[in-house]
């Protein structure tokens, strides 16, 4: 299994417990009010972007057909920056959302702004990086 691929699925899994974490916290209701709907964002994040998108990309980078015999996966690099993207701005998300909750304000907000364009970049770098490799026989 290439090493691009063993980071998408080893971090994937590692977004899943983490996503799974945030829920029992959030569910402390009694205990924590404040934190709970602070937490709603980053759970969703965590577990749809962190888990199960990460984890397709990281299948679909090892199962979608050869791009060439030379670059199997195409350009590597490419899916190296998804990679990177893709869990900045999650990691991004995942702090600036809280902090946008507790003390909304500008800089907060436009964290938020900038998380969602790396995620959006991620994305773009793997969908082109992907698009070749999907073909018929």
């Amino acid at each position: 299994m290439p090493a691009i691929v063993r980071w998408y699925l080893r971090t994937a899994l590692v977004m899943f417990v983490l996503a799974l974490t945030v829920g029992v916290v959030q569910n402390l209701n009694g205990t924590l009010p404040f934190i709970s709907a602070a937490l709603t964002p980053v759970y969703f994040h965590l577990l749809m972007v962190g888990w199960v998108t990460q984890f397709i990309m990281g299948v679909a980078i090892w199962m979608l057909p050869k791009y060439s015999m030379q670059k199997p996966r195409a350009n590597e690099s490419l899916s190296w920056a998804a990679f990177i993207l893709l869990n900045g701005g999650l990691l991004l998300r995942a702090v600036s959302e809280p902090l946008n909750y507790g003390s909304p304000g500008m800089i907060w907000g436009w964290l938020l702004v900038f998380s969602a364009f790396l995620q959006w970049m991620a994305g773009l770098f793997f969908v082109i990086n992907s698009w070749r490799r999907v073909k018929a026989r």
